[in-house]
């Protein structure tokens, strides 16, 4: 498992209120020379020297961070030991420093996961940041949802979502069937979902950043009125937090619900649309025919017509 260290300078405030965190929580502390505590729990070890410097040690250290410092400050640096490669705000090259035009303002992303996977639902997540909070998030281990692994995923995308609340649109494969078909273009549909979750969160004078899908008109049009500078950028989880954080919770909400489903029609339902996601449509035709495939399949899939043609 791949172990992370997070270092951050706190205050004497906040080391006192970090403290009194771990307490409540029942982690187990130690001496340790020239520091004030050093407590172990929750999958880390945590260590703050009387410097104020705060180490923060261990596989869970992102979620650690999410959960117990979503107000504190922005890491001074993060190493990932076992060859794992930069950290996950480095990734990606140039575009993961991109400038953020507007990072004054609070700032809402949206993004999506699902519309490109034959089982499983359509999720849109819109998550909103305050100024300085996307910083801290990426120091957190916060980055583009394809980054990372499906695990993580989970345990990032819950701690995001009890902080933050965001705006949730969720497409069960049988609504999404229903409004593809009365839309006829995934990306008028796509644009409804993101307007609606944004809505749940916007405040007027934000900014929203979307991950461009389609052509820019559409969601300029269903958000007017609301005096939000909207901006759409191609791979915008990689340089914009909000965004990048939106993508974790959505992968988590469709990972949960693809489990779900899974489960329900007893059938390993898989991600994508590759061979093992052919081989997964061939068992749950078999289990439960074709009457009931649009209960866990978008029905508009190229490779269903061949699926079910061979069956």
């Amino acid at each position: 498992m791949v172990q992370a260290t997070l270092v951050a300078k706190l205050s004497p405030a906040q080391g006192r209120e970090l403290e009194a965190r771990l307490v409540r929580a029942a982690f187990e502390f130690r001496g340790v020379p020239y520091a004030r505590f050093s407590a172990r729990g929750e999958g880390v070890v945590v260590t703050l020297y009387t410097s104020g410097k705060l180490v923060v040690q261990g596989a869970d250290a992102e979620s650690f961070w999410l959960r117990h410092l979503p107000a504190g400050p922005a890491a001074e640096g993060q190493a990932r030991a076992g060859g794992a490669g930069p950290a996950p705000a480095e990734r990606g090259g140039a575009a993961a420093e991109a400038p953020q035009a507007g990072a004054s303002l609070p700032t809402v992303g949206s993004d999506e996961t699902g519309k490109g996977d034959l089982f499983g639902p359509l999720v849109v997540v819109a998550l909103r940041l305050e100024p300085g909070e996307g910083q801290r998030l990426r120091a957190s281990g916060v980055t583009d949802s394809k980054l990372i692994a499906d695990a993580r995923a989970r345990e990032l995308g819950a701690a995001l979502e009890s902080r933050y609340r965001p705006g949730i649109v969720r497409l069960m494969p049988a609504d999404y069937n229903a409004a593809y078909a009365r839309s006829g273009n995934l990306n008028v549909l796509l644009a409804q979902c993101h307007v609606d979750a944004i809505a749940q969160v916007a405040q007027p004078g934000d900014r929203v950043v979307v991950d461009q899908f389609g052509p820019a008109a559409r969601l300029q049009r269903g958000l007017a009125g609301r005096d939000l500078a909207l901006e759409q950028r191609p791979r915008a989880e990689l340089y914009e937090p909000a965004v990048a954080a939106a993508s974790v919770v959505a992968r988590a909400l469709f990972l949960e619900a693809l489990d779900e489903l899974s489960e329900r029609f007893a059938v390993r339902l898989r991600k994508g649309a590759g061979a093992p996601v052919d081989q997964a449509a061939r068992e749950f035709l078999r289990l439960h025919g074709r009457e009931r495939l649009g209960e866990v399949a978008k029905l508009h899939f190229k490779n269903l017509e061949r699926l079910q043609g061979a069956r």
